[in-house]
């Protein structure tokens, strides 16, 4: 029985994988295997030596000590583009809000109440101080190919507006979803260049933090609306601030409100619902609870974020899985243990991230103890796990 952590409320979809009669899923569970998080802050000293993995249901993992967890051996997974849906249709509404006026324009309407007749002829009266331009022919820039910017596009494409997209490190698989029609651009300031939008879906990282600053607010044309569903970080605020006095920026619409933003004229702020659907939810809880069983269960390793991801049909009658430092001679010490010990190798596979390495063996029949602590003891090794069918 694997004993699964519950740090907060999640779908009951993860039951469909974490069945009753091989775990025990519950907050106040003691020694456990697993953690299944969404926004809770996890704290590795807390953690118990049973602890093997820890799936977030969500994308972002900054209430998770990744690097402290792959020192330890804990799996840390996400769920990339389980709300991508959720998120794409908030950046499509948020378009829609600050080109329409929308929000001022539901807000000045809530004064006429008591008007009585008089409603209609005021509203038609005063209306014209709301009037905003349609979105179809305009440009949209989006930065960040990944399931919610390609969604994102192909959205904007079927909507009438032009698209130019910049991704460097776009995958094949992003690029095969893509909407023929999308302009790939080399390099940002090409974006910055063409769009009447600009929406943001790029990972917060050193190299990405104030992505958005006054070299690029500069480059921008005069009225650009700037969305910013990925990460508040992303936007440094004084060039904020400066492209709103400007001109440069005519509206900034974010899922992440805060105080210098709140009674700002310029900014429209939504309280954090990019993923904030029944939908997103459960596909976010059905896949954290599929990779942590698949994990447990098997070793395959799928989304993490701290160590390589492996996938290995399980063949054979035995397995076993090493997390280990990414450092010369590993497999080769491994190997050369199960080949004394008389096993035979049906397949393998050995993948990298890092400073960090993960191997996964199959083997026709069992090993013994020994051996598997013999692999255990080989400097560099981190964490070893065993898997039987039988």
């Amino acid at each position: 029985m694997y004993k699964i952590k519950k740090m907060n409320a999640i779908s009951d979809a993860i039951y469909k994988y974490l069945t009753p009669d091989k775990y025990q899923v519950d907050e106040g569970v003691g020694d456990y295997d697993g953690i299944l998080v969404r926004s809770a802050k996890c704290y590795c000293d807390e953690f118990p030596e049973t602890l093997l993995a820890i799936a977030r249901a969500g994308a972002g993992v900054n209430n998770i000590p990744c690097s402290e967890c792959a020192e330890k051996g804990i799996v840390v997974f996400n769920t990339p583009g389980a709300n991508a849906n959720g998120v794409k249709e908030l950046v499509i509404a948020g378009i829609l809000i600050a080109s329409r006026n929308i929000i001022e324009a539901t807000t000045w309407v809530q004064t006429l109440i008591g008007k009585g007749e008089d409603v209609l002829p005021l509203v038609e009266q005063g209306k014209q101080q709301f009037v905003g331009p349609e979105i179809e022919g305009k440009t949209l820039g989006v930065v960040g190919l990944g399931a919610i910017g390609v969604m994102v596009a192909n959205a904007a494409r079927a909507l009438g507006m032009n698209v130019v997209g910049y991704d460097p490190y776009i995958s094949v698989e992003s690029a095969w979803g893509l909407d023929h029609a999308v302009e790939r651009a080399h390099d940002l300031d090409a974006v910055l260049k063409h769009a009447d939008y600009l929406t943001l879906h790029i990972p917060l990282l050193e190299n990405t933090k104030s992505y958005i600053g006054a070299a690029e607010t500069a480059k921008m044309k005069d009225g650009l609306v700037l969305l910013n569903f990925a990460r508040n970080e992303l936007v440094e605020y004084d060039a904020l601030f400066a492209a709103f006095k400007s001109g440069k920026i005519a509206r900034y619409v974010t899922d992440f409100p805060n105080d210098l933003l709140l009674g700002n004229k310029y900014a429209i702020c939504i309280p954090h619902l990019g993923a904030s659907t029944p939908e997103a939810e459960e596909n976010c809880a059905r896949m954290a609870a599929r990779q942590l069983k698949d994990y447990l269960e098997t070793g395959k390793i799928v989304n993490s974020v701290n160590y390589p991801n492996a996938v290995l049909p399980f063949t054979g009658k035995f397995r076993i899985a090493v997390i280990h430092q990414n450092i010369s001679g590993m497999v080769g010490q491994i190997t050369a243990l199960l080949a004394e010990s008389g096993a035979n190798i049906t397949d393998m596979v050995n993948k990298s991230k890092g400073d960090y390495a993960y191997t996964v063996i199959n083997i026709d029949d069992a090993v013994s103890a020994d051996t598997v602590a013999q692999i255990s003891r080989i400097k560099g090794a981190i964490r070893t796990r065993t898997f039987s069918k039988e």
